[in-house]
């Protein structure tokens, strides 16, 4: 296939080629373009150019818009991803979830209204809120989730009335320049454009002066230099970066219902997730059998490449994360019990097995730093308050969930835990229309909802 970039409606080659690496073999999978900083340049202008014809179309028009790429994307989610599962390494089942996914994102996104309300409306005074566009909107995605980050960001910038250029992690591109073929007969030129480079574009779109906002998901120390790129701007931004995140297990569960609960939680898409479980802190009275459960499960997967059936785990998506992950799981060693796993893969491919490490504690990196990989550190506690403030320690704020069988008890100490988002019996719930944010250094502003909507638009008072 001759993947191609979309500029100005037009589906182009990049000044250069770069190679995509299939991650369960390790060996070269096909060729993706590289753009350039002219084709960037090309991009920006393209969108500049669309953005008063595409902001001045009907909130209905937009919407119709975007029903029509869910479908489009929808009708080819076959080839979508079995493209997927080879640039990115998660089973076809899971790029096929992943797929229709982004499809219903979309639709979800397009069914919002307009925000905007009257806020005083009396005989002698009324006051008006109003939501604008922005203009161009640039979006960095990251290579755990290439086509959901863009339905996180596409679907609404420009329902909002902005044009947008959209750029995916150099490891996972091909999958978003199939859609982008697919947006082309869709979208007027220049209201979407999809370039890709190997991370070498991002500072120069995020700091570019005809970009209104950025949309970055991905690590917090990239995510520090995009916020100081675009300072010069005062650029709108929202980051979604990483996250370190805890659960907390209280003495009252049923460990054999909540273990396969919380295996899934943390070694979704082989731990790549920011939100999944990274820090696991359990009650002493139920430490041991809940770490002898998650130990049964994690030996139980299958991992293998995910175009076989049957598997459940594929394997790192880079190189790079494969090594840190590794030497992550060799300082653990000296510092916790790996009960299940720790060991890699000696043939082809970037293959870790799920892996458990219980009797570890605070001053590893295991725990201290997002993993994001297939490990769970199992830290034991037995006393709440205590819990409550190891979970707490930490520059990250991204997600949280406590366990219990009692609900109540459960709510009273998820209000004690800093993090966006903080869930009850349940971990990774996430729907087009509940807000999703981080605390601290976990991110800025919102994706999904109205709130997440409103992100892409300027609000404007107008009173008289």
């Amino acid at each position: 296939m001759n993947y191609q970039m979309l500029i100005n409606g037009n589906m182009v080659d990049g000044d250069q080629k770069m190679d995509v690496i299939n991650p369960a073999t390790g060996k070269l999978f096909a060729h993706a373009p590289r753009a350039s900083a002219a084709q960037l340049e090309e991009a920006v202008a393209a969108a500049k150019a669309a953005f008063p014809a595409w902001s001045a179309r009907s909130w209905q028009d937009r919407r119709a818009v975007l029903l029509q790429m869910a479908d489009a994307i929808e009708g080819a989610a076959s080839d979508i991803a079995a493209v997927l599962t080879q640039e990115q390494g998660k089973p076809i089942a899971q790029a096929m979830q992943e797929v229709h996914g982004a499809a219903y994102f979309f639709r979800a996104t397009a069914q919002f209204d307009a925000p905007g309300q009257t806020l005083v409306d009396e005989p002698e005074r009324k006051v008006v809120e109003q939501f604008l566009p922005l203009g161009v909107v640039a979006a960095i995605v990251p290579w755990n989730f290439p086509l959901m980050m863009v339905a996180f960001k596409l679907p609404p910038a420009l329902l909002a009335g902005n044009t947008i250029v959209v750029k995916p992690a150099p490891t996972t591109p091909l999958s978003t320049l199939m859609v982008a073929r697919l947006i082309a007969r869709i979208a007027p030129p220049g209201v979407v454009n999809i370039i890709a480079d190997c991370n070498d574009l991002g500072g120069q779109l995020a700091a570019h002066r005809d970009v209104a906002k950025v949309s970055f998901t991905g690590s917090t120390a990239t995510g520090r230099k995009v916020y100081a790129g675009s300072a010069d701007t005062i650029k709108r931004m929202t980051l979604e970066l990483g996250g370190n995140d805890a659960a907390i297990v209280l003495d009252d569960v049923d460990v054999a219902q909540i273990a396969p609960a919380i295996f899934a939680a943390a070694f979704a898409n082989s731990g790549q997730v920011c939100i999944a479980i990274k820090r696991l802190f359990v009650h002493d009275a139920i430490y041991d059998e809940l770490c002898d459960a998650l130990a049964r499960i994690a030996e139980a997967a299958v991992v293998g490449n995910g175009l076989e059936e049957g598997t459940e785990f594929g394997p790192l998506q880079n190189r790079a994360q494969y090594d840190k992950v590794r030497a992550m799981i060799e300082e653990a060693r000296g510092a916790g019990v790996i009960i299940a796993g720790g060991d890699s893969n000696d043939g082809p491919g970037y293959f870790i097995r799920p892996t458990i490490v219980r009797d570890v504690a605070e001053g590893v990196r295991i725990v201290d730093e997002e993993q994001f990989g297939p490990v769970l550190p199992i830290i034991r506690f037995a006393d709440e308050d205590d819990a409550v403030r190891r979970a707490n320690a930490s520059d990250f704020g991204l997600g949280a969930s406590v366990w219990s069988a009692d609900p109540a008890r459960a709510e009273a100490l998820a209000e004690r835990l800093v993090a966006g988002t903080v869930w009850v019996n349940k971990h990774l719930d996430v729907t087009p229309h509940i807000p999703f944010g981080g605390a601290r250094q976990s991110g800025l502003g919102a994706e999904m909802g109205i709130d997440g909507l409103t992100e892409f638009m300027q609000r404007r008072i107008v009173s008289r």
